[in-house]
């Protein structure tokens, strides 16, 4: 993301992700035997809520690897609406882990700056949207999951479809139509590798997993080993950009990842105690 915003505005590289993710699959995948709006609902939540405000993050200075830590809030969004939306009750162990993450996060915000490679302060209020935005396309994927039997793969590829429109309308009404055209026709090989990286693995890959791991586990169980992509994240943005945390973000993310082991902890004993029971 960070590469393809060096020449692309936050709101075309989302339009560009989306079609990269649809356009070239809906004419030869089967669309899923579900209603239209858990297509529409998961592509404008997931696509235009998630990723619009994490784009738009990430160009007002959220740090690539800030981002991956800030964006797990998610889990903790995900456990709040899942007992109204879904009926399901969280482990008191996962309430605990997520407090232990949420604590690592509030150090990650009173962390933040304003100088070159810091993390700004609007940067991690919208990083902090794009987190509810991915708990609530959570929401609508478990829905979706209890509406009818379908594959992760056709779904992500036709809900990607409805965030293309939004994005391209936002971008023209922002930078305006001259603008847009030029940014296309003056693209580089990077901005294209990152749209298709973004497009194919980020979103038809990896959003096919994790669709397919909310279909057969309930939300709160699924979504804290997201956690661990800050392990990733921090690394990738360190050996790329260079983006060296500050003593108290370190520190926070270090609760992040506390978090997920004490959430998961009671899952952890159940799978170690039916192996030796095996």
């Amino acid at each position: 993301m960070k590469v393809g915003l060096q020449g692309l505005s936050p709101m075309l590289m989302g339009a560009l992700r989306f079609a990269a993710a649809a356009l070239p699959f809906v004419w030869f995948v089967k669309r899923p035997a579900l209603p239209w709006r858990y297509l529409a609902g998961y592509g404008l939540a997931q696509g235009l809520g998630q990723f619009g405000f994490l784009f738009l993050g990430l160009q007002l200075g959220m740090t690539a690897g800030m981002a991956s830590v800030v964006m797990q809030t998610q889990a903790f969004f995900t456990l709040l609406l899942a007992a109204p939306l879904l009926g399901e009750r969280a482990r008191p162990a996962q309430w605990a882990g997520l407090s232990v993450a949420l604590a690592g996060l509030v150090l990650i915000s009173v962390a933040h700056g304003e100088g070159p490679g810091q993390m700004t302060l609007i940067g991690f209020v919208l990083t902090l949207s794009a987190a509810f935005m991915w708990a609530v396309s959570n929401m609508v994927a478990r829905k979706a999951s209890f509406a009818g039997s379908f594959q992760p793969f056709p779904f992500i590829v036709w809900s990607s479809l409805f965030p293309v429109l939004p994005f391209l309308a936002l971008d023209i009404a922002i930078d305006g139509p001259a603008l847009v055209l030029q940014q296309l026709q003056s693209m580089s090989i990077n901005a294209v590798l990152s749209v298709l990286y973004l497009g194919w693995l980020a979103t038809l890959l990896a959003y096919s997993l994790w669709t397919l791991l909310l279909k057969r586990h309930p939300a709160g169980r699924v979504t804290p080993f997201s956690l661990l992509v800050p392990v990733v994240g921090l690394w990738a943005a360190w050996t790329f950009f260079g983006e060296v945390p500050l003593p108290l973000q370190w520190l926070g993310t270090l609760g992040v990842l506390l978090g997920l082991v004490v959430n998961q902890a009671s899952g952890l004993r159940n799978f170690w105690r039916s192996l030796r029971t095996r």
